[in-house]
């Protein structure tokens, strides 16, 4: 059974975005405490930048414009995106992100991934798996859920694919 813990502050998000250049990029904060149910990521998108369009099957995500702004691009449409602006992408929703002319910083929360396990994937029974590390940000180490993912969709750092 695990430790129950008493609420605490465990960031100044508003500190952490004014202490970061505006052309930095990626994440700028993680939710680290040990135990946690929760991934949070405090994440800026340069000027210009984004996230090109995927899908993550496994997970619904709460993301929140905190400074700057952009466009949520989803397949119902265009969104566009400014301060305190709160979105829930569900699970299997299809969606791409684009920084507006001042970047965007956003907090993304969304239930803990499972880690990484070695061996083959489901439904593959016979053979060697397929080496994924072309997929893994080198910036958060996120698995990228699309073959063809050039970016990761949780920080936007370039992908080694």
């Amino acid at each position: 059974m695990r430790e129950q813990q008493g609420a605490r502050l465990v960031a100044d998000l508003g500190r952490a975005l004014a202490a970061a250049s505006p052309q930095t990029g990626g994440a700028l904060w993680r939710l680290a405490e040990s135990g946690r149910d929760l991934d949070a990521n405090l994440l800026r998108l340069p000027p210009g930048r984004g996230i090109e369009e995927h899908t993550d099957l496994r997970l619904d995500v709460l993301l929140v414009v905190l400074e700057g702004g952009g466009e949520l691009r989803t397949e119902s449409g265009t969104q566009p995106l400014r301060p305190v602006t709160a979105l829930w992408l569900p699970k299997g929703s299809r969606r791409a992100l684009a920084a507006g002319a001042d970047g965007m910083g956003y907090l993304s929360v969304h239930p803990r991934r499972p880690g990484l396990a070695i061996g083959a994937p489901p439904g593959v029974e016979d053979g060697e798996s397929a080496c994924l590390l072309d997929r893994v940000c080198p910036e958060c180490g996120r698995l990228a859920t699309e073959r063809a993912a050039r970016f990761c969709w949780n920080c936007g750092s370039a992908l080694a694919g």
